[in-house]
This record gives C-alpha cells, sequence and structure tokens, in this order.
C-alpha cells in the first residue's frame, strides 16, 4: 500500500498546488513515485474544478516544476487512506485536526514547515499567502515549500521503509 501525502489549504490554487508539484518532484526524483502518493486538496470549495492561479503556474514553470492541477475540496472521510496531511498555516492546521474524525487522524495534520530543518521551534511556522502580494510573494513561497519539501521528503522515506522492513 502507498505511503499517501495530502497538502490541504483553503481554495487549493494558490500555495498548496505549489507544495503538491515540488514535493511530487522530489518523490519522483528519489524513485519514490510508486511506494509514495501526492496530492493537494482545499477545505473549501471556492475554486473547485478551477486550475492553479496563473502566478503559481509562472513561478512553478520558472523553476522547472509542472503545474497540472485541478482544485478540489477536502473530505474528512479521507483521513481513513491518508498517511500524512499537511497544513501550510496555523489557520489549516487547527482546521483539518478540528475536521479529523478521531484522534489518531488529527494526529496525521502536521504544518509544512516544521520539516525544514533550518527553520528554528520558536519559528513562525506558516508559509505565508502570496495572493494579495506581486511575484515576489510566490517566488518566497516556492522557497519556503523547497525548503520543506527536502526536509519532508527524508521523513517520508523513513516511514517508507519502516513499511518494507
Amino acid at each position: 500500500m502507498p505511503y499517501r501525502v495530502c497538502f490541504v489549504c483553503a481554495g487549493n490554487i494558490w500555495r498548496f498546488p505549489m507544495a503538491e508539484s515540488v514535493f511530487r518532484a522530489r518523490v519522483e526524483e528519489a524513485g519514490l513515485d510508486g511506494p509514495v502518493e501526492v496530492d493537494s486538496a482545499g477545505t473549501n470549495g471556492w475554486h473547485e474544478g478551477e486550475g492553479a492561479d496563473p502566478r503559481t503556474v509562472t513561478v512553478l514553470a520558472g523553476h522547472g516544476y509542472g503545474a497540472a492541477h485541478t482544485a478540489r475540496r477536502f473530505e474528512a472521510s479521507w483521513f481513513s487512506r491518508l498517511d500524512l496531511v499537511l497544513a501550510l498555516d496555523a489557520g489549516h492546521l487547527g482546521a483539518l485536526r478540528g475536521l479529523a474524525p478521531t484522534e489518531q487522524d488529527a494526529r496525521k495534520v502536521h504544518l509544512l514547515r516544521s520539516y525544514d530543518p533550518a527553520v528554528d521551534n520558536g519559528t513562525d511556522f506558516d508559509v505565508p499567502d502570496p495572493y494579495y502580494g506581486g511575484a515576489a510573494g510566490f517566488e518566497e513561497c516556492l522557497e519556503m515549500v523547497e525548503a520543506a519539501s527536502d526536509g519532508l521528503l527524508v521523513a517520508v522515506r523513513e516511514q517508507v521503509r519502516g513499511r518494507a522492513a
């Protein structure tokens, strides 16, 4: 059974398509695209059926990432099939833990930047929402996502190895 990771935010068209694309690339580069499945969704259905925001697509393409994406709404029933649910800010973290049907499911929810080894525990783990800013905000978001994705890959690889043992 694959190890399933889902990135979840509010609308699923800015930060999370970015996080999904970056982490999917890390998984493929590591040769883990069979044992690891990567997905994303939104806590709200505002943008359901839409593609990623054009600014997200531009930044991803500029750094060599794919941007194929269709927004959809996260369902609490998904917790039973997911191994790890990642939020980009504390608001989404709380919403997702509140949506979790069981305490075990709530423990599956973590902040993405908690996997960035360069981030101090006393630091704000949120990835800022770049929506109201310019291109620089999307670039900053990508930098944070890339740094955390490297640490996330290490953690996920350990989980996959643990299952195989």
